[in-house]
């Protein structure tokens, strides 16, 4: 495993046959408001801390309980696990932690890996999917989702699409369109409806998803402000 991050189980994980997701937001924050929309409407729990001595030091406070920044939440029933964090990590570490999910994902034994991009669109709001082995592109034929045959993937979804791919692993990228610079509503309960058709059993709670997808971008873009001024302050 990519030594730069560490994981720290709470309980034991299985995810043996599960799906990963990753939920870093390293293009843009929709794909990490979407994820976080999963924890909350289905039921996830707390099971792993991610940490790193190259992270920026910083405590996300909830109900009054300090947290880290990059957490693992499990659904049991579902063997669904996703990497949820609150850092716009630097690109310098985006392999790292690419790897580090790879290697994760490979340890526990779990079948296939599920990512996101956003990228700009049209008017017409899609979403589309690229997949690391012809096992993956299945996965996408099967639940009707549209694949593309040229693309630039950036970040850890790039790399975990190469890295997948040499290694067999079954990655999947989906990639939501957007007309707007901004997070959108549209676009993230697209996002989250099309992670549902992809992970068995998961759902999207469309309404609860209203209610609190703009506390979220608040809070992401908080800690992103947060990370950015400590920065200023340590290299000034």
């Amino acid at each position: 495993m990519a030594k730069d991050i560490e994981i720290k189980e709470i309980v034991p994980i299985n995810l043996e046959g599960g799906t990963l997701v990753n939920g870093f937001p390293s293009s843009g924050i929709t794909s990490a408001i979407a994820t976080e929309s999963l924890i909350n409407t289905s039921n996830f729990e707390l099971q792993a801390n991610v940490d790193s001595d190259k992270f920026p030091p910083i405590s996300i406070i909830k109900n009054g309980m300090p947290g880290y920044a990059t957490k693992i939440f499990v659904n049991k029933d579902l063997k669904v696990g996703i990497f949820s964090s609150y850092l716009t990590l630097d690109v310098t570490m985006h392999r790292t932690a690419a790897r580090m999910m790879l290697d994760w994902a490979e340890e526990k034994k779990c079948s296939t890996i599920v990512s996101s991009i956003t990228v700009k669109g049209s008017n017409e709001l899609e979403v589309f999917g690229v997949a690391s082995t012809g096992n993956a592109r299945g996965k996408l034929v099967e639940n009707g989702i549209k694949m593309i045959d040229h693309a630039t993937i950036p970040g850890i979804s790039g790399v975990l699409l190469n890295e997948g791919a040499a290694r067999g692993l079954d990655v999947i990228v989906l990639l939501v369109s957007s007309n707007k610079e901004i997070p959108d509503f549209k676009a993230t309960s697209n996002l989250c409806e099309t992670f549902s058709k992809i992970i068995p059993g998961m759902s999207c709670n469309l309404t609860k998803l209203e209610n609190e997808s703009k506390i979220i971008e608040e809070q992401l873009q908080q800690a992103t402000q947060n990370t950015k001024d400590l920065g200023d302050h340590i290299y000034r």
